[in-house]
């Protein structure tokens, strides 16, 4: 039995027929029409699907540039957020005069150089992101694997008696070093060194030297990071110049 003409129609009409034909763009652009709202809502889908993809293929092809260049920023979409754990502290803008009168402070007997204490930890560029700084020192709030780094700025000013000593005598050793206390030992154990010989010439009236280093370090909640040096007075303490800082990895 041959189905009605009003059926077949019907029938051309419905949503699946819309589909079997040749050129969806070819559908009259009726509101009414049940064949123009499908093709529609179809274009709209693939317009999504296709817009989805992009984005996942640039976000991707972005993610491994960084993954190349900074390989500890990127971490796997299934992993959880890394906590937001940092520090930068940085020269303090106090008076040459005050740090005079408030150090530097003697480290201990079995840590080399003298502590900087006049870290700022809040002001300019510096900042504290569930990091605590007390008197100097960068205490950890929760464990993991730290990028810690430090960068000190000697201006070591030449005396009349230096101008008078032969080259080979006007080389002067600066050292920066990174300790970190633990409850568990006394000591403060050394994490960093790095050192610079400064050497000027006859004419100058000052020299300037940096001293720069960094290292991945597991660290626990309570330890606490500070940093020493051979001449804490010759320490140019410019926000931009002298700082500190840790950031947790993982």
């Amino acid at each position: 039995m041959s189905a009605s003409p009003q059926m077949k129609e019907t029938f051309a009409r419905s949503s699946v027929s819309c589909l079997t034909g040749s050129d969806l763009h070819s559908i009259p652009a009726v509101r009414g029409d049940p064949c123009w709202q499908v093709t529609q809502q179809l274009h709209l889908l693939i317009e999504k699907s296709v817009s989805q993809r992009y984005q996942r293929l640039i976000s991707t092809a972005v993610k491994d540039e960084v993954s190349r260049v900074l390989p500890s920023l990127v971490m796997d979409d299934r992993a959880s957020p890394r906590p937001k754990v940092a520090a930068h502290v940085t020269g303090s803008f106090a008076p040459k005069l005050e740090h005079d009168e408030g150090g530097p402070v003697s480290a201990g007997r079995r840590v080399q150089g003298q502590k900087i204490s006049w870290w700022e930890g809040r002001k300019g560029l510096a900042f504290l992101q569930d990091v605590q700084l007390v008197d100097g020192e960068l205490v950890v709030s929760q464990p993991g694997l730290y990028y810690v780094y430090a960068q000190t700025y000697f201006r070591h000013t030449h005396s009349l008696e230096e101008d008078g000593e032969e080259v080979g005598d006007r080389g002067k050793p600066l050292l920066q070093y990174v300790y970190k206390k633990v409850s568990s030992y006394p000591v403060p154990i050394l994490l960093m060194k790095t050192s610079r010989t400064s050497c000027w010439s006859r004419g100058s009236d000052f020299s300037l030297h940096s001293a720069h280093q960094g290292g991945l370090f597991p660290l626990t909640t309570g330890d606490r990071l500070f940093v020493t040096v051979t001449n804490a007075s010759a320490v140019d303490m410019d926000e931009k110049s002298s700082f500190f800082g840790a950031f947790l990895i993982s």
